[in-house]
């Protein structure tokens, strides 16, 4: 996880926290979170950067339509991520 940038763990956490979110779902609580508009050109090619990486799967709802899910390495990841913070956050 030490080489994913900010914003690609944040969309991690999102993942993980829903049920296989769509891309648009991950959008609308990524921007509650910011506060600011993300466009397509941020979000999706960061999407794939995390599902190429083997740390979330990528699936499709419908023809339009992509879900992502985390699998056992990007549940694994955070949780070695939230160890390491909480050695310097109580």
């Amino acid at each position: 996880m030490d080489d994913l940038t900010g914003f690609q763990r944040d969309l991690l956490y999102v993942i993980a926290g829903a049920d296989q979110p769509s891309g648009q779902d991950i959008k609308d609580e990524i921007e509650q979170y910011y506060s600011s508009e993300i466009n397509h050109g941020r979000l999706y090619p960061n999407l794939d950067t995390v599902v190429n990486k083997d740390l979330v799967e990528k699936g499709q709802l419908d023809r339009r339509t992509n879900y992502y899910d985390i699998n056992d390495a990007g549940q694994t990841a955070i949780e070695e991520r939230r160890e390491w913070e909480s050695q310097y956050v109580d």
